[in-house]
């Protein structure tokens, strides 16, 4: 099992074709070919959960990083992040029943005593 695969299993990735837009028609011909949404989608995970930049992103995803963040922009002004939050929420039957209470993280800043207590 490759790194795209692992990062984007089957089921995930039939989801996020759900809530994913199409990709735009080049009506002019040439250019270079599409890379694959699979492989970007992996490539923005991997970003997401190992902390690195954009521009330390390993080649491995077959994506230069400027793609790999241009397809990120694009999907999330597409909200592709908020409905495949909503379908997986879905699918996990969790149709509005989570208790978001224990979630809250509290604002107030507490100063620290200096030299301590």
């Amino acid at each position: 099992m490759d790194i795209v695969e692992r990062l984007v299993p089957d089921g995930l990735w039939e989801i996020f074709q759900d809530v994913a837009p199409e990709p735009p028609v080049r009506v002019q011909g040439g250019g270079r070919r599409r890379c694959d949404d699979r492989a970007v989608l992996a490539a923005i995970i991997f970003v997401a959960t190992s902390g690195c930049t954009w521009r330390q992103l390993p080649p491995v995803f077959g994506a230069s990083w400027q793609t790999v963040h241009r397809r990120f922009t694009d999907w999330s002004t597409a909200r592709v992040w908020a409905k495949l939050h909503r379908v997986v929420l879905d699918r996990l039957g969790m149709n509005g029943e989570l208790d978001w209470s224990r979630c809250a993280i509290d604002s107030v800043s507490v100063r620290a005593v200096k030299g301590g207590l």
